[in-house]
């Protein structure tokens, strides 16, 4: 028989230890998640912010994916607030990562937020950040402010070496008068988004050069080189950059070379369904007849005019024969073949820069050298059979052809730069349009994050009343027209006319195609008695007069699918033309050919993105709270019976549906008043 012993536990023991360690971690979660409750509902309602149900759901779904060091994938509906969700729950993994067993050295290194847009950069850094930091500072959350900068690549800041030098380049000769005065305001602005109608040659050339050299004279009083050292500085508790930032960031880590963020362990993605075209961005190559001038001119400054001028000729002479090759009436074939006449001229090229590489090797700056190994590794991409890339062409201004190679391992080389962590790394990515029908199965493919054991999913319901405020219109009289012809577009103006003076104006119309756009707008701009404006590759300056007119009619296309304002009765009815399908590429079309059946690539790619597409378009309609908008869907394929209905339905949230005009024109009585229609 074995005696009895009574185990006692002394300070010093490991499970002892590990014991208090889980269950003041346990304590501390439930305090983090406490104080978002405070935050959203006492807070934030204090400083006039409305209290949202699925915004602090959110930031509690955020929170745990953080202390859990998950990944999360966060669909956020329109009018969520999810800025503000990401930000207190980064605040409050900052507040308790110590005290939750993360260790001490982790809250010295910042969050890094990564998005697409410069407006959504600007509005975190000088509105949402300083809201969030005076209210936690002053209800004593946190002990000292928030403290944000914005990274951004040596593209945009001045090299203010190169800057004297280009004005004084110019300073006797005729130069647009616009320009000059932008040019000499980089004194005063090292950052050059800040500075309006600064050429794009101007920017090329006074920009900080991808390789500084340490024997730089004026590095010690650069203005790039104080901005570095600002945002490397410890108090620096989030780094805001784009996406290709921290791609690049990702490369240089993944390559062992010096890393451009400082170091972190947590990852916002915000505006993330961009991510995979930034990457494609990224890891693709791409060379057109300005990267050659823009090199010939740097070789000039280097007294190396002869091979400046060889390469001009030889290059432009390659570039000329690719597109005879590949002409197809005003056009190009987008798809690259390996003519003859092509590779041929296209190897000529190579042995051009070959030449120019070994006998500049010492003679100009290392920049340079490797712009001209750039380029040649295009070239060399082009002459041949590579697999990894899907080699296309498009025209540049003079009708020559710009080479371009897209990499196949998009998902691949995501998984490998950004998921492929470490201990302690945790990452959310959040958008409007992650989930396409009824899952995020296309998501995770396209960012690489498929198979990948521990990623959360979320959907946060936007807090709008669609069922109360909108409505959307199938028309239920629309004919089977030939896709191109003029006898679509009169029916489509037809469809127009009618919806627009059912709602008296207000009206943004979104078209997938420029051409059916153009035709339309012709055949309404002189029987309408509303102000029409067409908008032509998001021109900033149209969109800001449509927002001046009380019952306006705006015309758009590509980008305006995403990213523009329209709140309030401006926007009462969104007409959308066709569904929003991408038009077939060279890119596309190789994705195609890893599917055993066009019918599976359709329903596995093509219309998960359209459903993606669709719901940004959607979210043009309500945008906030009280907006009331009818949404009319003029394709045939969308209504009750057509071929993608379901998918539509699938797509949007849920909404009265009308197949009448007149259930149109009632909506708009019922839901706006008298000074509406004045």
């Amino acid at each position: 028989m074995f005696p009895t012993i009574d185990v006692v536990w002394q300070p010093g023991n490991r499970g002892q230890i590990r014991y208090q360690r889980k269950e003041e971690t346990i304590r501390n979660q439930k305090r983090a998640h406490q104080e978002v409750e405070k935050i959203f509902r006492v807070l934030f309602p204090e400083q006039g912010l409305a209290v949202r149900e699925e915004q602090i759901r959110l930031c509690h779904e955020m929170l745990d994916t953080l202390l859990g060091e998950q990944i999360a994938l966060c669909d956020a509906g329109v009018g969520i607030g999810k800025t503000y969700a990401y930000l207190v729950a980064c605040v409050l993994l900052r507040k308790y990562s110590m005290l939750t067993g993360r260790g001490n050295p982790l809250e010295q290194r910042p969050v890094v937020v990564s998005t697409s847009s410069i407006a959504l950069q600007k509005a975190i850094l000088t509105e949402y950040i300083p809201f969030l930091s005076r209210v936690l500072l002053e209800q004593g959350i946190i002990q000292s402010p928030l403290r944000a900068v914005v990274r951004k690549g040596k593209e945009h800041f001045v090299c203010d070496n190169r800057l004297e030098q280009r004005i004084e380049a110019i300073r006797h000769k005729q130069k647009n008068a616009v320009q000059k005065a932008a040019l000499l305001s980089l004194r005063k602005h090292y950052d050059m988004d800040s500075v309006k109608n600064l050429s794009g040659f101007d920017r090329r050339l006074v920009c900080v050069p991808k390789f500084c050299p340490r024997e730089c004279p004026g590095r010690q009083m650069c203005r790039y080189q104080r901005y570095l050292e600002e945002s490397r500085k410890q108090d620096v508790f989030i780094q805001i950059c784009n996406h290709n930032y921290l791609l690049a960031d990702a490369y240089h880590r993944a390559e062992g070379y010096k890393p451009l963020l400082s170091d972190y362990r947590t990852l916002i993605v915000d505006e993330a369904h961009k991510l995979p075209e930034a990457a494609r961005q990224m890891f693709g190559k791409n060379l057109c007849m300005d990267d050659i001038r823009e090199i010939a001119y740097y070789l000039e400054r280097e007294h190396q005019k002869e091979e400046a001028k060889i390469l001009r000729t030889v290059m432009h002479d390659a570039l000329h024969v690719v597109g005879a090759e590949h002409r197809i009436g005003k056009g190009i074939r987008e798809t690259f073949r390996n003519t003859t006449n092509s590779v041929v001229s296209l190897w000529e090229g190579v042995e051009m820069l070959e030449f120019l590489l070994e006998k500049l090797e010492r003679s100009v700056p290392k920049w340079i050298w490797n712009r001209l190994e750039e380029a040649k590794d295009v070239l060399e991409c082009f002459c041949s059979s590579d697999e990894k890339y899907v080699r296309y062409l498009h025209l540049d201004t003079e009708q020559l052809p710009v080479l371009c190679a897209a990499s196949r391992e998009i998902p691949g080389l995501l998984r490998k730069m950004l998921w492929n962590w470490e201990e302690g790394m945790s990452a959310i990515l959040t958008s409007g349009t992650l989930k396409a029908g009824t899952g995020f199965l296309r998501t995770r493919q396209i960012t690489g994050l498929e198979g990948r054991a521990g990623v959360q999913e979320y959907v946060a319901e936007s807090p709008f009343s669609y069922e109360k405020n909108c409505l959307l219109y199938l028309p239920k009289t629309l004919d089977h027209c030939r896709r191109g012809s003029r006898e679509e577009a009169v029916m489509v103006a037809n469809h127009i006319h009618s919806l627009i003076c059912s709602t008296y104006g207000h009206t943004l119309v979104l078209f997938t195609s420029y051409t059916l756009m153009g035709s339309v707008y012709q055949i309404l701009r002189d029987s309408l008695p509303f102000p029409m404006v067409e908008v032509w590759r998001h021109s900033q300056e149209e969109i800001l007069r449509f927002k001046t007119m009380e019952n306006g009619v705006l015309f758009a296309a590509g980008s305006c699918w995403e990213g523009v304002d329209f709140p309030g009765d401006m926007v009462s009815s969104l007409i959308i033309v066709k569904l929003p399908f991408a038009v077939p590429d060279p890119i596309s079309e190789a994705e195609k050919e890893t599917y055993d059946s066009l019918e599976t690539y359709i329903q596995s790619i093509i219309v998960p993105d359209m459903q993606k597409k669709l719901r940004q378009g959607f979210g043009r309609a309500i945008r906030t709270e009280t907006d009331t908008c009818v949404v009319s869907i003029l394709d045939i394929r969308a209504v009750k019976g057509g071929k993608y209905h379901e998918d539509v339905m699938c797509a949007l949230p849920s909404c009265r549906i009308a197949e009448e005009l007149k259930e149109v024109q009632d909506f708009i009585r019922s839901r706006k008043g008298v000074e509406y229609y004045l």
